[in-house]
């Protein structure tokens, strides 16, 4: 070590046992704790199937599609244009267009409704 060198130590501090959790990785368990912002994060909630919503921000480059229209899976709703990536919007399943909430050229959020389908009969939600 050089003269002028600074030695630092760290003394680990004891975690109460309250504030531990056990992580399980591919067999190997591990004791951690959470941080405060894992604690303090958003819980996920599963959204309504039958609401399209936009994941990201972006532009309505195209609509292909209008209210009480069939579609079926697969078949291109939309193409929500962000980071200069066309994104197609898909059919999640067979169904019926009940409303579309966006028209070519609007800017949307995150999270934005952009079409709710009815699914056909023989979907089970």
């Amino acid at each position: 070590m050089e003269e002028n060198a600074t030695q630092i130590v760290v003394e680990p501090q004891p975690v109460p046992a309250e504030e531990l959790i056990e992580v399980t990785v591919d067999g190997s368990t591990f004791k951690t704790t959470l941080s405060e912002k894992y604690k303090r994060r958003k819980p996920y909630a599963m959204g309504n199937p039958n609401q399209l919503t936009a994941f990201i921000p972006g532009n309505i480059a195209e609509v292909f599609v209008k209210d009480r229209q069939k579609v079926v899976a697969g078949q291109k709703l939309l193409i929500l244009v962000a980071m200069k990536m066309n994104n197609q919007i898909l059919a999640p399943f067979d169904g019926t267009i009940k409303k579309v909430h966006v028209k070519k050229g609007d800017v949307v959020k995150k999270d934005q409704l952009l079409i709710e389908i009815k699914p056909s009969a023989n979907v089970k939600e």
